[in-house]
């Protein structure tokens, strides 16, 4: 299942990007796959990414996990801000 996401950063994207590319061993070890993911080039503290993910229990799930809260919260994310959409073909 694609999701793109989109959300603000308080702390710049470079942090966020910094943070998101640590984050790697997480996501592999719940099967999702980043697809895309950058700034908007007119607001770069306007995130967007685009991630393949085996469910979308296991992304909820995810979500809820403490520390994933906290590397979001510490790479900026603002939570009210973000949008999760699931496209299909």
């Amino acid at each position: 299942m694609v999701i793109i996401g989109n959300f603000k950063v308080s702390k710049g994207y470079e942090t966020w990007k910094q943070a998101f590319l640590d984050n790697h061993e997480m996501r592999e070890k719940h099967g999702i796959k980043v697809l895309a993911y950058g700034k908007n080039e007119t607001d770069s503290d306007h995130v967007y990414t685009v991630i393949d993910v085996p469910s979308l229990e296991i992304m909820q799930n995810l979500m809820k996990e403490p520390e994933m809260i906290k590397l979001r919260e510490n790479a900026g994310v603002i939570a009210e801000t973000q949008e999760m959409v699931r496209i299909n073909e």
